[in-house]
């Protein structure tokens, strides 16, 4: 047998060297310019991270877009709205477009302003200047009327809730020319004018009875009825019209409201029946995060029933995760600065929800269609957990999430197979990424890309993905044939790597996904 001493470092010679420091202060390799927009964009809130801030964020965006073609811009934006239910960035990057591509914005716009929040965010950024116009300008201003003008007026009611901008703001900037009296009337009370009730849309003119106590409410946006002078039987009979996404989120409000005072009242069952529904969660379009919030944020006054029914909403909403063939091994990061929000810091809006809970969702998602799979927690040091395939996804996800919180060393894990001398076909990472006590000098290969040489050395089948739950332009390995460098944590990451594990990727891998999607209206 050769000596393991003089050979040893073999491998790394064959391997590119790291070209940039990352957010941590360690060795990296920076992402090309498609892969990095397409990273920023799938995990990207807008949001300040653990390593940068907001600001820091929207200008490595906005370079991005400076060394990228429009096409892949539109198609970015599009990819993130449809496929990763993203709201910021698809709304940026459209606006973006209003600037260097006009042409491809009727393509992208009718895909990703498909709510009046959108609307609100693509107007907002574009009046703040920061894509290069403080206007809209003639053909925003033309969507914006179309997307007005097709708009119901059930639609429009419930999008009056929000503001900088609010609808009204949009209205009053945008002048539009309604389409019958009743718009015409209803344009005027968005606005605050005095108009004459009997010419308002009928969901308007019973909104406005409600709002007197004069009658029932119409089925709205639940924030358009808090204000509203409603007994506890009326709360019940909203609550009964709630679409899966209300309740979700609003089940506090309700337990404050009297709605679940009585434990054995048939609206306990009816509540737990619809958040447990399979196909309202698959069509809610819920990320297991967003019901993880629910389940955390629940109070005690909050049924044990309904309680329950959060929890078989949260398998169910992993339940799209794809069984794996092979062996797989999963390294989850449990660093300190998995510790932040997982979409940012935002004042007042911070969500409860960190990216080391979400890595633990994941990764127990994973192992839930996966059982044999093995789990790697790290941070400067390999952690030992007992989870189990059959507990559930909560108490799983609360054991992964208590453990670590010291620095990052990506390549720990794959020390410790290669020492073991073991093997699998795939090896996922769910991380930041942002490793830096294994840093190597700048004329070296990182720890990480180094070991996964060694590890392909006893598995030349096998494969690495680094999932990436936080918007950052670099990577621990750099992306070649049997590496996939993918960011986000919705269904469709899983997807992708289910497609990458079986080889049915082309060699863009995550990129080439984008690629694929259409852009019909503008002929290309």
């Amino acid at each position: 047998m050769a000596n393991k001493t003089l050979f040893a470092g073999t491998p790394g010679k064959l391997l590119p060297r790291v070209d940039v420091v990352n957010a941590a202060g360690g060795a990296a390799y920076a992402l090309p310019p498609r892969a990095a927009l397409a990273q920023y964009t799938a995990t990207g809130c807008l949001n300040g991270t653990f390593y940068a801030d907001a600001q820091t964020q929207l200008a490595a965006v906005l370079a991005l877009c400076a060394e990228v073609e429009p096409q892949f811009i539109a198609k970015t934006a599009i990819h993130a709205r449809e496929r990763g239910a993203m709201k910021d960035m698809p709304a940026l990057l459209a606006a973006v477009l209003s600037v260097r591509a006009p042409v491809l914005l009727p393509a992208v716009f009718a895909r990703v302003i498909d709510s009046p929040k959108m609307l609100r965010n693509f107007v907002q950024i574009l009046r703040s200047g920061v894509v290069g116009r403080k206007s809209l300008g003639t053909a925003p201003k033309r969507l914006v009327q179309k997307w007005l003008d097709a708009a119901s007026d059930l639609t429009l009611l419930n999008g009056s809730v929000g503001n900088e901008p609010s609808l009204a703001d949009i209205v009053k900037m945008m002048h539009p020319r309604p389409v019958n009296p009743a718009r015409e009337a209803f344009y005027g009370w968005l606005i605050g004018r005095n108009v004459d009730e009997a010419k308002l849309p009928d969901v308007v003119q019973q909104f406005e009875r409600a709002k007197r106590g004069e009658g029932p409410a119409p089925k709205l946006d639940f924030r358009l009825m808090t204000g509203l002078p409603l007994t506890t039987a009326e709360w019940k009979a909203l609550a009964l019209g709630m679409s899966w996404t209300a309740t979700r989120m609003n089940l506090n409000t309700l337990a404050r409201h009297g709605v679940f005072a009585d434990a054995d009242d048939d609206i306990v069952e009816v509540i737990a029946a619809r958040l447990r529904d399979p196909e309202l969660v698959r069509k809610a379009k819920a990320f297991p995060y967003q019901v993880l919030v629910a389940l955390r944020m629940a109070r005690v006054e909050v049924p044990t029933k309904v309680r329950e029914a959060l929890q078989d909403a949260l398998e169910i909403a992993t339940g799209n995760v794809p069984a794996i063939a092979g062996r797989v091994v999963v390294c989850v990061d449990v660093s300190g600065s998995m510790g932040s929000p997982v979409t940012g810091y935002r004042a007042g809006a911070t969500t409860a929800v960190t990216c080391r809970e979400v890595a633990a969702l994941l990764t127990v998602s994973l192992l839930k269609r996966n059982p044999l799979a093995r789990v790697l927690p790290f941070d400067t040091a390999l952690h030992e957990v007992a989870l189990n395939p059959r507990d559930s996804l909560a108490t799983n996800a609360a054991r992964l999430a208590t453990l670590g919180g010291g620095g990052t060393d990506l390549h720990l894990p794959l020390a410790r197979l290669n020492m073991e001398r073991a093997s699998a076909d795939l090896v996922v990472y769910v991380s930041d990424n942002q490793s830096w006590v294994d840093t190597r000098p700048a004329t070296r290969p990182t720890a990480t890309l180094r070991e996964w040489a060694l590890f392909k050395a006893r598995n030349p089948a096998a494969k690495l993905v680094c999932v990436d739950l936080q918007p950052y332009a670099d990577t621990q390995v750099a992306e070649r044939g049997d590496i996939l460098n993918v960011g986000g944590f919705g269904d469709s990451v899983m997807a992708v790597i289910a497609r990458f594990a079986a080889g049915e990727l082309s060699a863009a891998h995550w990129v080439g996904e984008i690629e694929k999607i259409p852009l019909q209206s503008s002929g290309l």
